[in-house]
């Protein structure tokens, strides 16, 4: 047990351009702590169309719309050692990117129960 409290789930953006774990899942109300760990910045953008229904937009940055993230993809971006935290409040799941890596596939879920 790392002392963390449960309902904190951490993910980190190794070098090699992914989120590990590529899949997280979590409960209602709880939190997830993205940290970066590589040398180059990253972001965490939520894909729209991978919201379930009444859940609220998320991005490092604080975008409101996928479109205002990728517009202004500087604003997001998550330097090395720095994180990026959300509280996930609807059940359902989550497809989320990091902007400057998504042609390398650097992409993740977060499975809300």
């Amino acid at each position: 047990m790392s002392g963390q409290p449960s309902s904190i789930q951490t993910v980190t953006m190794p070098d090699d351009l992914t989120f590990e774990p590529e899949t997280t899942t979590i409960e209602t109300g709880e939190t997830v702590t993205w940290t970066n760990e590589s040398d180059i910045d990253h972001t965490v953008t939520a894909y729209e169309d991978e919201l379930p229904d009444e859940a609220a937009y998320f991005a490092s940055g604080g975008f409101e719309s996928e479109r205002a993230a990728r517009n202004r993809v500087t604003e997001g971006l998550i330097a090395p050692g720095e994180d990026y935290k959300h509280t996930f409040e609807e059940p359902g799941t989550y497809g989320y990117f990091c902007i400057p890596h998504e042609s390398s596939g650097m992409t993740g879920t977060v499975r809300v129960k």
